[in-house]
């Protein structure tokens, strides 16, 4: 069943046009992933799903109903969640106070209370830092917060952006082993944005690949890994990364 459907959506800010003509489609208890040089376009394009950039053209579907343009918080409600680059969670809240604002569109107070054990049941670091500032932490506990955050909204699709970024390879293998466990644990499909191509392609069943705003090329990641295209564009180093 296809849960997200991106057709010829076009998106910019002010003259600049940064997506041209983008479609992708991610089906239910899948994994894919959007790989591409910085630049091509890739984050503007998972911020222009859940309502942050409004598209100029196309359209987003999702469980069937159109969404195009509607804010993040519909988003959030009808189950499409953002974990931004760059972790982006509040320093000065402890990580037990981040991850509730995760559920901040919902009001099943006791529903939240046994997520947020949940939570720290799948990110057991977490649990041993409920009471800490989120500032305190780690990048790699940051990146699992934030993740955990964005699972309290228990989403259908979680949208990851470079969700690697500034990591130790052992950290890269946790995020690699937190993104496998995500459909069984929690039943969301994924939208993997990663410069890391080594992860992506370790986690994702499908893959598009971009290049200045636009899909030039996407497939089974069987079938990518052997593209010469991706091979010029990672240095043939692909299979070596996260395996």
């Amino acid at each position: 069943m296809t849960l997200l459907s991106i057709s010829d959506v076009t998106t910019g800010y002010g003259p600049t046009v940064v997506n041209r003509n983008v479609s992708l489609t991610l089906q239910e208890n899948e994994v894919i992933t959007i790989l591409g040089p910085n630049g091509a376009g890739k984050s503007t394009l998972l911020r222009t799903i859940v309502g942050l950039v409004k598209p100029r053209g196309g359209t987003v579907i999702f469980n069937g109903e159109d969404l195009t343009g509607r804010t993040p918080d519909i988003l959030a409600k009808r189950g499409v969640v953002l974990v931004p680059e760059g972790r982006r969670i509040f320093a000065e809240m402890t990580v037990g106070e981040n991850l509730r604002l995760g559920a901040y569109a919902r009001t099943d107070t006791e529903a939240i209370e046994a997520d947020v054990g949940t939570m720290e049941a799948f990110f057991p670091i977490l649990a041993t830092k409920r009471h800490q500032k989120g500032g305190s932490l780690s990048g790699g506990q940051q990146q699992m917060l934030a993740i955990a955050r964005g699972l309290m909204a228990r989403p259908r699709v979680l949208l990851l952006d470079e969700p690697s970024l500034g990591l130790s390879p052992l950290l890269v293998k946790e995020i690699q082993a937190i993104i496998l466990g995500i459909g069984k644990q929690f039943g969301a499909s994924v939208l993997l944005v990663e410069q890391n191509a080594g992860l992506a392609l370790s986690v994702a069943t499908r893959g598009y690949l971009m290049q200045n705003g636009r899909i030039v090329t996407s497939g089974p990641i069987a079938e990518l890994k052997d593209m010469s295209l991706m091979r010029e564009l990672y240095l043939g180093g692909i299979t070596e990364q996260a395996s």
